[in-house]
């Protein structure tokens, strides 16, 4: 008789050590291999419900003030590199310490606008080798919130951010820590490609880039974003509802695992928060 998890997700030999957390899929795929993906990816995020401003409606501000932007320091006219921001609207809380804004986004939808909240913003697509078209040392804060497990290449982009920060300067990440599903097939609410990070993997790639681990905190626990969407609000713009979340997320860690496939496994924060420094 087949094993419960064989039952419940069929894992081939070849993808058993992703699926475990062992590796990151993706990380180390040929250029072909990059070029499918990026091409799946490249309005994957736009065509999620993100494609219209006038409907579009950002809900991470307090989750990205509490674990990221608080612990920044109190340099003012920060040159800011956002990867896969979209309309930027998560420089939002920091706008009045700007003084440009770079966006890095595949899509076409997004590079309508040339300043963010009154900042001058530019916007560059991204060359899906991972190479980032920018000077060494030119930011001084890079911002990555929820886009890096959409790249197939995690590790070469995060070095390629190190290479483009000043000294001192600061990187905030947030990702998803769980598998997201069964990304051979088809699910709903999700890109095509996208797959979380698992906690380690991702450590392993900040310190071989190079980074000063500042910061990491579990946050994201699936539950207050169903309790919002019930209620009519949107949880991670509530800064009661992110501070509780913190509160359960960091208790509820220690039942973290990288593919769940059951309720209690998914009782446990999402994501994972990171404050890097050059």
């Amino acid at each position: 008789m087949a094993s419960r998890q064989n039952r419940s997700f069929q894992l081939n030999t070849d993808l058993s050590l992703f699926f475990s957390g062992e590796k990151l899929y993706g990380d180390d795929f040929s250029l072909t291999q990059i070029l499918d993906w990026y091409a799946d990816e490249e309005e994957g995020y736009a065509n999620l419900g993100a494609k219209f401003k006038d409907t579009y409606k950002y809900g991470y501000h307090e989750v990205n003030k509490l674990h990221g932007f608080r612990h920044l320091p109190t340099l003012q006219s920060i040159n800011a590199l956002g990867i896969g921001s979209a309309y930027g609207d998560e420089f939002f809380p920091i706008a009045n310490r700007l003084s440009n804004v770079t966006i890095l986004d595949p899509s076409d939808t997004f590079s309508i606008y040339d300043n963010i909240h009154g900042v001058p913003c530019n916007y560059s697509k991204p060359n899906p080798s991972g190479d980032l078209p920018f000077a060494s040392n030119h930011f001084n804060l890079v911002t990555s919130f929820g886009v890096m497990h959409h790249i197939p290449n995690v590790s070469h982009v995060i070095q390629e951010c190190y290479r483009c920060l000043s000294d001192g300067g600061m990187m905030l990440i947030r990702e998803p820590i769980h598998s997201m599903g069964d990304w051979q097939k088809p699910r709903q609410g999700l890109t095509k490609r996208e797959r979380g990070i698992p906690a380690k993997i991702m450590l392993d790639i900040i310190h071989g880039a190079g980074f000063n681990l500042k910061s990491m905190s579990a946050c994201m626990f699936p539950l207050f974003p169903r309790i919002g969407r019930k209620l009519g609000f949107i949880a991670y713009n509530s800064k009661v509802i992110t501070l509780l979340d913190l509160l359960v997320s960091s208790s509820l860690k220690w039942n973290t695992k990288y593919h769940r496939t059951n309720y209690f496994e998914k009782f446990a924060p999402s994501s994972y928060f990171y404050v890097l420094e050059k």
